[in-house]
């Protein structure tokens, strides 16, 4: 089976900072940053960007899943975004959460949604203004589609993948984590029993996507990184990480930059395989 591409191109899932910095005001735009540094958007961010929580407002925090449908209609309306709002994503980390956010934004049906290529760190570098003030927004009412599953990978997908070799298994974490030297990266608490990964899973960490100002490489350099390592298109994929939120950036590379037709996340990642009892891994 061929590559199959996607009819989205960069400019359809991708913005600069100087296109943001020229949209600042449009009415039918709203910037969002997600950051793993939940202090980072109180301390500064670009004007008119509301922030949003990624540990409470993005996910049900009850259940370990990800926002419910109700939670989302109701963040997306209380930050003025419509359905026909093009929503532009950014952050801190290259833009690691801002991606999981985006995954999410697709699950539940929102047509225009993007990323600022590089992210908070490029901005800040480039020396752009930066406010403490939230933004005062009209409040919309806003109604998601229902979900999309289709790029969201759960334990038995996985199961099978292994058992069958039915898709191509892509370990985003640092090569400590991958190899079981550790278990989850300094000072995060989400962990596992076990250390050590998915067998068959290539090692590819999701930061290797990334030139040094936070912007995505080259679509040739990409497809030299995953390629080079038979992560190439021609079979479903399937991005892991901890918790998933690193592996959405991972996603969104392979599907959107390098238009992989079937790839999907599995957001429990190695919190849920690692703790699996009788769940076969590997180490080097």
């Amino acid at each position: 089976m061929a590559m199959a591409t996607t009819t989205a191109t960069n400019s359809d899932v991708l913005v600069t900072t100087e296109w943001v910095q020229n949209h600042l005001n449009d009415a039918k735009i709203r910037l969002v940053e997600v950051d793993e540094d939940k202090k980072a958007y109180s301390e500064g961010h670009a004007p008119n960007a509301v922030g949003w929580a990624w540990d409470s407002q993005l996910c049900d925090t009850q259940l370990r899943d990800i926002v419910p449908q109700a939670k989302l209609e109701q963040l997306l309306g209380e930050s003025g975004i419509a359905n026909d709002t093009t929503i532009i994503l950014y952050g801190d980390n290259n833009n690691w959460f801002a991606a999981w956010a985006f995954w999410q934004l697709k699950i539940y049906g929102h047509q225009d949604v993007r990323l600022m290529d590089g992210g908070r760190k490029k901005w800040i570098a480039e020396g752009r203004e930066l406010v403490t003030d939230a933004p005062a927004v009209k409040a919309t009412t806003y109604k998601a589609q229902r979900p999309d599953f289709s790029i969201r990978a759960y334990l038995p997908d996985v199961q099978q993948a292994v058992k069958a070799k039915a898709a191509q298994l892509v370990d985003v974490r640092s090569p400590q984590e991958y190899s079981g030297e550790i278990l989850a990266p300094p000072g995060l608490p989400e962990t596992c029993q076990r250390g050590g990964h998915i067998p068959s899973a290539k090692s590819i960490p999701w930061g290797k996507a990334c030139n040094e100002d936070g912007t995505f490489k080259s679509a040739n350099e990409l497809q030299q990184l995953y390629g080079g390592q038979g992560i190439d298109g021609t079979k479903p994929v399937i991005a892991y990480c901890r918790i998933g939120e690193r592996s959405s950036h991972t996603w969104f590379v392979l599907k959107y930059l390098l238009g992989y037709q079937t790839v999907r996340n599995y957001d429990g990642s190695w919190t849920e395989w690692g703790n699996l009892v009788a769940a076969p891994i590997e180490k080097p």
